[in-house]
């Protein structure tokens, strides 16, 4: 039985487990991805809302120049950039052509344990294919909702999302408070997953390299590897936009740009160990008019003896 002189001491360490429960759970750190640009105050205006939550908490830019209502392109840099931070961080992601309209406010906790503010509208669409949803949960705007905005319809960034994204990244309100649970089944947008296909591999062209101008794809190394493409290996590509060809070639595999002569292509992989285009000294996407996003495929070879 414990003694009433130990009840103080019994509060305190369940006060401070609790706190580091808390720490562990959401660790101050806010991470903004928006269509925004930098051009006029929106950006400052949704730090400044998480700043008057709690001026501790770190907050920083993924990034603001997705391409203007391109939620795969969102949804990629999410992906691409999300399994490099700690659990606990809070990324806000803003990409919303649908703004104001029926689309759900929701936040989304990840089976690593990151958690993301964002509108259900596909922004989604490949962490759950990758990192995996945990749980998933409406915001209740009745309580999550920046004081005042009432009559603002059209900027749900800075009223909703950066007030709710700050709340719970400072502790303020945990998950459970965001708001009503709802099946951990986001809205996702269709596109081409890696996968063999007879003599095939299919994969889908997610992004560019927006610099040089490089094609990535999301077909894995270790797909490569367990298909026998080796260095030196000539594949047969293909690239189309629907059902329209685009690109039909034959490209070296090699490890990097300088395995073929200047104004060349060549295949290898790149930084997430996806298998990319390229042209040496050159710009793949612009020489041969080929796009990204979720219904851009890519079609890949090995020729046999004879072929």
């Amino acid at each position: 039985m414990v003694q009433k002189k130990h009840f103080p001491l019994l509060l305190w360490v369940i006060a401070i487990f609790l706190h580091s429960s808390v720490v562990r759970a959401q660790n101050g750190a806010m991470v903004y991805l928006t269509d925004f640009g930098l051009k006029d105050g929106a950006v400052a205006a949704m730090k400044g809302v998480a700043f008057g939550v709690s001026p501790q908490l770190k907050q920083f830019d993924l990034t603001h120049e997705i391409p203007p209502f391109n939620i795969w392109e969102g949804a990629y840099r999410l992906q691409q950039t999300i399994p490099y931070w700690p659990a606990g961080t809070v990324f806000i992601v803003v990409v919303d052509p649908g703004v104001g309209s029926e689309r759900l406010p929701v936040v989304a906790k990840t089976k690593a344990g990151h958690y993301i503010v964002t509108p259900d509208n596909g922004t989604l669409t490949l962490v759950a294919d990758g990192v995996g949803i945990d749980s998933l949960r409406q915001i209740d705007e009745s309580i999550n909702r920046l004081p005042g905005s009432g009559d603002s319809y059209t900027f749900h960034g800075r009223d909703v999302f950066a007030y709710t994204a700050a709340r719970l990244a400072a502790g303020v309100i945990q998950f459970q408070q965001v708001g009503n649970d709802i099946p951990p089944t986001p809205k996702t947008l269709p596109y081409q997953k890696a996968l063999v296909d007879g003599d095939k591999i299919r994969g889908n062209i997610p992004v560019l390299d927006p610099q040089y101008g490089n094609i990535w794809t999301n077909i894995p190394v270790s797909l490569l590897k367990n298909w026998g493409i080796n260095d030196n290996d000539r594949l047969e590509v293909e690239i189309s936009d629907g059902k329209r060809l685009v690109y039909k070639g034959m490209v070296p595999y090699g490890n990097t740009f300088s395995d073929v002569p200047e104004g060349k292509p060549v295949a290898y992989v790149n930084s997430l160990l996806n298998l990319s285009f390229g042209i040496n000294m050159g710009n793949f996407a612009r020489t041969y008019k080929v796009g990204s996003g979720s219904g851009w495929t890519v079609s890949i070879r090995k020729p046999r003896p004879g072929d």
